[in-house]
């Protein structure tokens, strides 16, 4: 296991539009005992409600929803380019079936019962705040609905507290 100390959020060097957008990160939910993944592209960070934030989007279809559903807390671990074939692996089969965490080469460690991948560089630990389901009526962009969602496979947005951030 590597070594993970508390990062002062105030000081976080942090592009959102690389870390979410062109590197990905993973979105871990359950117990240490079972958690599951999912490689996620869009995020953002902020502040809302008096709060440090993080904001992620999660497809209906995805089995770590149904779980983040169920769990108040989650992580989001951010990695460097060595670890891309293992996002893709954890984005592209679903834990439902599998342990995507074994197969995928990755190792979990948790702080405060959170769960969150070992190789990760750079970890959110999460509270949750709250969720809403985007549907076809949100949109104000008409091509959003038909580019994205072609196949009706809608995204719930979670917004969250950002309770602690580790390093290494």
């Amino acid at each position: 296991m590597h070594s993970f100390q508390p990062f002062p959020i105030d000081m976080l060097e942090f592009n959102p539009f690389t870390k979410f957008g062109t590197d990905w990160a993973l979105v871990t939910v359950g117990t240490k005992a079972q958690a599951n993944p999912c490689t996620i592209g869009w995020g953002n960070v902020g502040t809302l409600w008096g709060k440090n934030i993080t904001s992620v989007f999660l497809r209906d279809s995805r089995y770590t929803k149904e779980l983040l559903d169920k769990h108040d807390f989650f992580s989001v671990t951010f990695f460097d380019q060595s670890h891309r074939d293992a996002l893709q692996y954890c984005g592209s089969h679903s834990g439902r079936n599998e342990n995507k965490i074994e197969q995928a080469h990755l190792t979990l460690n948790a702080r405060h019962n959170i769960p969150f991948i070992d190789e990760g560089n750079l970890v959110f630990l999460c509270a949750k705040l709250a969720h809403v389901r985007l549907t076809k009526e949100m949109f104000t962009a008409p091509d959003i609905m038909h580019r994205w969602y072609q196949d009706k496979d809608m995204h719930t947005m979670y917004v969250s507290e950002i309770i602690e951030v580790l390093a290494r």
